[in-house]
């Protein structure tokens, strides 16, 4: 059962997180497509998770601010830069607006809960 736990998804956490938190935001029953994702380490100052997407029939983009998270650079961290920032963001900016503090907190909460109900979801289907 706890390989099955591990299995999924390859998409890196931040990526993962910030695509939900749009999800969130938007607030769409139906499906977005990505169309860009782009994962960028800006050295010890953040990282930034740029997505663009199309939802109900329009394009939009947001972008996900992580600080540099790390005590000292590792072999981890050289081999997975962005493994030195936080899996939380500071910031988040929607179509060129960015979220309140209060806002940002709600959507983090709200897209974890989400990730939180699909991995009991698949656990219940379990293994395929």
């Amino acid at each position: 059962m706890a390989l099955m736990a591990c299995s999924g998804s390859r998409e890196d956490v931040r990526v993962t997180l910030c695509k939900d938190m749009v999800a969130v935001q938007l607030g769409s029953s139906e499906p977005m497509t990505w169309t860009a994702v782009e994962a960028r380490a800006h050295g010890y100052e953040h990282a930034a998770v740029t997505l663009r997407y199309t939802a109900q029939g329009r394009g939009g983009e947001a972008a996900c601010y992580y600080k540099y998270n790390a005590v000292e650079d590792n072999a981890l961290t050289i081999s997975d830069p962005l493994s030195a920032y936080s899996t939380s963001p500071y910031e988040m900016t929607l179509n060129g607006r960015s979220l309140s503090r209060s806002d940002l907190a709600k959507t983090i909460l709200e897209a974890m809960a989400k990730q939180g109900r699909a991995f009991l979801e698949r656990a219940k289907r379990g293994p395929n």
